[in-house]
Order: structure tokens, then C-alpha cells, then sequence
């Protein structure tokens, strides 16, 4: 996998394009002939959705980069970062540990890709910590009607 100097952040991700810029990236899409356009216009594109506050925008943007990681596999570097990214906006937090956690395997010493990691377990993390609180909300709320209809049967 080849090195760039600069990754986007997971900040950068929230900046949305102006609907003319996306349609712009859109249109070049098509021109060069949709499926066929070059990898560097659909790879354009892909960000400007992943970028986008729609998910239905973000999620077409991880469909476009995982084709792109397919077929390319000097780009697979970059698919796997921005895939990280398009994953987390969406929620979609184990696949994107998997993606990070592929890059990391192959740059352990990347300061932005050990950053990303560390944010996409960090929201793993907290979503568990999350689930578990909700859990244990469900379990006293059950315990508790339970209770009053136990002590109701009695009387």
C-alpha cells in the first residue's frame, strides 16, 4: 500500500459539500460513463457522498469505495481509510474496526490511522457501555412490574 502525507480526519468527514459541488463530482461520474468512469472521479465522488448528512448519500458513497477497493488494489489503502470513516457515520461500528483495523495492520506507526482507531474503538466502547446501561434499565423496569403484580396477587 503506497503512502500519502495527508488523510482526511473523521472532522472533515462532517463538512458536507454544497448540493451543486456533489452534483458536479455526480455529473463527471456520468460523463465519463457511470460504472466505467475513471477510479480517481468515482473515488471523488464517494468522499462528496460519504460527506454528505444524507445517509442514503453516505451509503451509496461506502458501496462506491468498496467496488473501487475491489477492483483496484493500488487504492486499497485509501478505500480502507474513507470506508472507515463512511462506516462509522453510518453506525456501521464493526465494519469499520474492521477497515481500520486492516490499515493498522499495515501502517502501525501512522499517527491519523492510529487516531481513527482509537476513535472507532472509542464509540464502540461507548455504544456497549450504552447498550449495557439500556439493558439493565429493561431488566429493573421488568423487576419492578413484577413486583407490584406479585405484591397485588397477595393482597
Amino acid at each position: 500500500m503506497s503512502k500519502v502525507d495527508y488523510l482526511p480526519t473523521l472532522d472533515d468527514a462532517s463538512d458536507a459539500l454544497l448540493p451543486q459541488q456533489l452534483e458536479v463530482l455526480h455529473q463527471q461520474v456520468v460523463n465519463e460513463g457511470g460504472d466505467d468512469a475513471t477510479i480517481q472521479s468515482r473515488f471523488n465522488y464517494a468522499w462528496g457522498l460519504i460527506k454528505s448528512p444524507e445517509v442514503n448519500d453516505e451509503r451509496l458513497g461506502i458501496k462506491i469505495l468498496t467496488d473501487i477497493y475491489k477492483e483496484s488494489p493500488n487504492r486499497r489503502r485509501e478505500c480502507l481509510y474513507y470506508l472507515t470513516i463512511g462506516c462509522y457515520k453510518v453506525n456501521e461500528f464493526t465494519m469499520a474496526k474492521r477497515y481500520v483495523d486492516t490499515l493498522y495492520e499495515h501502517e502501525p506507526n501512522n499517527k491519523q490511522v492510529q487516531m481513527l482507531k482509537r476513535m472507532v474503538e472509542d464509540k464502540i466502547q461507548r455504544e456497549t457501555i450504552k447498550g449495557i446501561a439500556i439493558g439493565a434499565g429493561v431488566v429493573a423496569g421488568i423487576a419492578t412490574v413484577i413486583g407490584l403484580m406479585s405484591r397485588s396477587r397477595r393482597r
